[in-house]
């Protein structure tokens, strides 16, 4: 599939996915989401595929929110299908994806981009990076997630403040929020990305996916994340996966995962 909006590479079993609008500082419209959403279903389906990193394209954003012009004169019940449908489509199919996604954060992350960016597993900034949920000063509040993922992220009183006062923060704020798991310059983020790519492609797809699944349990009304943890242990005992493992351990060598 060709895309508009967005570049696509694979190589050494990692796919990057960077979202090319530099004239629009990366902000997301509906097009773009579908891209996204499109591009990351294909890495997911792709036997190939360890690792997916999402980027921006240029020195300047990540993504710098969503596209307002695409919104401003909707309505009550457009606006709810807009907020259901974009979680749907793309922000929880990150968050709940098999394949571990990596955000590299490489500027602005603001509004719908720092909802992007907080749907990934994990983040990975560069030193220019800039974050905020900016939303409250067009008269709205986050709609793809960002209510729920930031106080999960960084605590409920932190998450308050930066919605209420529609503020920023850089990248070394939000590594003492844990928003973000380290901070590069910005030469480096790609290079050092991938390094944390690669150690992840070192282990088991199946127990990785497993993990994920347990994980997200915890933060799921309704799901009991112990349960969801005893049910997806139990599950890597019936794959091949589990058996190489062990036995690679066992003999004291180095596992060669198939992801079955």
């Amino acid at each position: 599939m060709n895309f508009e909006n967005i570049l696509l590479q694979v190589k050494n079993g990692i796919c990057t996915i960077t979202i090319n609008r530099p004239s629009k500082l990366n902000a997301l419209n509906k097009s773009t989401i579908k891209e996204l959403h499109e591009a990351i279903h294909q890495a997911d389906e792709n036997d190939q595929v360890g690792v997916i990193i999402i980027t921006g394209s240029g020195e300047k954003a990540f993504v710098a929110g969503a596209d307002i012009s695409e919104f401003a004169d909707f309505s009550v019940v457009e606006g709810e299908h807009l907020a259901s449908e974009g979680q749907a489509l793309l922000f929880d199919f990150i968050a709940n994806l098999s394949t571990p996604v990596i955000a590299a954060v490489n500027g602005f992350a603001l509004g719908g981009g720092l909802e992007l960016a907080m749907a990934a597993h994990f983040r990975i900034a560069s030193d220019n990076a800039k974050m905020g949920l900016p939303e409250v000063s067009l008269g709205l509040i986050p709609g793809y997630g960002g209510t729920q993922r930031l106080p999960q992220l960084i605590g409920k009183g932190r998450a308050m403040e930066m919605i209420m006062t529609a503020g920023m923060i850089d990248a070394e704020q939000a590594l003492s929020y844990g928003l973000v798991n380290h901070v590069t310059s910005q030469e480096d983020l790609l290079d050092f990305t991938q390094s944390i790519a690669k150690k992840i492609m070192r282990n088991s797809p199946r127990a990785i996916a497993s993990a994920i699944t347990a994980i997200n349990a915890n933060y799921e009304e309704g799901e009991n994340g112990f349960d969801t943890e005893i049910t997806q242990f139990g599950k890597c005992f019936g794959t091949a996966d589990f058996k190489e493992g062990t036995s690679a351990f066992l003999e004291k060598r180095k596992a060669n995962f198939k992801g079955n």
